[in-house]
């Protein structure tokens, strides 16, 4: 009887379960353990563009798009404070971008940021472009890097694609007039951009046009004013925040990274050769900072440190030339030049200045060995400031040597060059200690009496003499002639 009602129970139990599972199938309520996940959120990669744009900067952001598509994000942020670049470093930039398969916004922020001369041009080739309130972007006239250089054009597989169609239609002013004509007319900050170029070099005139003609690329590749472009490449006019909206610049204004993901929310872009309408109102924010590789090369080319690297990879060879065998001069001599040499011809130098730097240091040292008093150290000084002048010759602010380190070290060497003179002309003032001119006016005494030839002792030594005068043995005599093995002396 027990087992049978055990059986029973378990039956019922087994009822009271199958009863269960059928009627959450039937009103819809899933099972415990069985839940279906909800969608995880939207992310936006924010990646920082700040100060100088160098080679560091360019391989951060290629690595933080590319990784940034691997993680399947929706969108990636640049956020921009700089005021320009190197101009192949921009371009590598801008090609990471128009290659990106995610919306890439630029962001000029937070206020007070700016996106100069480089800047200007990464904005315009991102899908969405927004200022922060209190910013500015403009004057992308090109600068020389090392001097005269032949600009670098793009092959024609890399050439911006100009489509029939942007990606949305321009806003036109509500004066009526075209942004051409409220560029000329100054409004929003720009400054009037001269028609003539009668006043450039054929070299100048041929950089200006090839970014001419890359902005405005830009420009008509993302709908956006490309008379204006023009103007901030040859009259490197700038513009506020507002204006640039108003002329149809930038795409938005956003305070900060959530409004501006609260204003992308449901805009349309093409991302290729597709359109794709963001969802980003509830999207995570994710900061990419460099890794360390990158920090790195951010180091090690930033002029400054590139230059201090290089003196000390000369004046550490040198010291191992002077001590053979030492190693730990020679060893961090060789490896610090080697980085430097690097770093420069990452940064594209003037191989000029590098050369006349050489030869300054060289001249330098050369003051040592040869008698010039100064001659071939202050040589090798004026060399020496004039190539780390013209080393980086470039206005751009992050991008070119510290003129106090250039001062401090120049220093230093006219303080070496002085101190050289200083040892060879007190040299020349001092009495002559060894050789037969050291022994003229010195004492000596007789070894014997004496009239016109005999011997005297001079420094422990018996030396033939000759005397015009009578001497005895034991008498103090000067010499006052040397004439090889024979002394000329005379009484005391």
């Amino acid at each position: 009887m027990r087992f049978r009602a055990r059986i029973g129970w378990v039956a019922a139990l087994g009822c009271a379960v199958l009863v269960a599972a059928v009627h959450r199938a039937a009103v819809g309520v899933e099972p415990v353990g069985t839940r279906t996940a909800l969608p995880a959120p939207a992310v936006a990669a924010v990646l920082h563009i700040t100060g100088a744009i160098g080679p560091a900067t360019s391989r951060y952001v290629e690595r933080g798009l590319a990784a940034a598509e691997e993680r399947g994000d929706a969108l990636v942020i640049l956020q921009m404070d700089t005021p320009g670049g190197l101009d192949t470093s921009m371009r590598d930039i801008i090609r990471a971008i128009l290659a990106a398969r995610i919306p890439v916004v630029s962001y000029v922020a937070p206020s007070g940021a700016r996106a100069a001369s480089a800047g200007t041009y990464i904005l315009y080739a991102s899908h969405v472009a927004a200022m922060a309130p209190a910013t500015n972007l403009g004057a992308a006239t090109p600068v020389a890097i090392g001097g005269e250089s032949t600009p670098q054009r793009e092959p024609e597989s890399d050439r911006v694609p100009r489509e029939p169609e942007s990606d949305r239609a321009p806003r036109q002013p509500e004066s009526g007039h075209t942004a051409r004509e409220q560029d000329e007319s100054g409004k929003g900050g720009s400054r009037p951009a001269s028609s003539s170029q009668s006043g450039l070099s054929t070299m100048e005139r041929k950089e200006v046009n090839d970014a001419v003609a890359y902005i405005r690329g830009l420009a008509e590749l993302r709908g956006r004013n490309a008379d204006w472009a023009e103007q901030a490449v040859r009259g490197a006019a700038s513009l506020t925040a507002t204006a640039a909206y108003e002329q149809h610049v930038v795409d938005l204004i956003a305070r900060d990274v959530p409004d501006l993901l609260t204003r992308l929310d449901g805009r349309q872009v093409r991302v290729g050769q597709q359109s794709v309408t963001l969802a980003t109102r509830a999207a995570r924010v994710v900061q990419v900072e460099p890794d360390w590789r990158t920090r790195l090369l951010s180091i090690i080319t930033h002029p400054t440190v590139a230059y201090g690297l290089m003196l000390l990879g000369i004046y550490g060879l040198l010291l191992e030339g002077y001590n053979p065998g030492v190693m730990l001069p020679g060893v961090a001599g060789v490896i610090a030049l080697l980085v430097a040499l690097y770093a420069f011809q990452i940064l594209s130098v003037n191989y000029a200045g590098l050369a006349l730097i050489v030869l300054g240091v060289g001249m330098i040292i050369a003051e040592f060995f040869f008698p010039t008093f100064g001659s071939l150290g202050l040589g090798g000084l004026i060399a020496f400031v004039v190539g780390s002048l013209i080393l980086l010759d470039t206005d751009i602010p992050g991008l070119s040597i510290a003129r106090p380190v250039i001062a401090g070290v120049a220093t230093a060497g006219a303080l070496v060059i002085v101190g050289i003179v200083y040892l060879a002309t007190h040299a020349l003032r001092r009495p002559v200690v060894t050789g037969t001119q050291a022994m003229i006016g010195a004492t000596a005494e007789a070894f014997e009496d004496f009239a016109g030839r005999g011997r005297v002792r001079f420094g422990g030594e018996i030396w033939n003499a000759r005397s015009s005068v009578p001497l005895r043995a034991g008498q103090e005599v000067r010499i006052v002639r040397v004439e090889g093995l024979l002394l000329w002396v005379e009484p005391s």
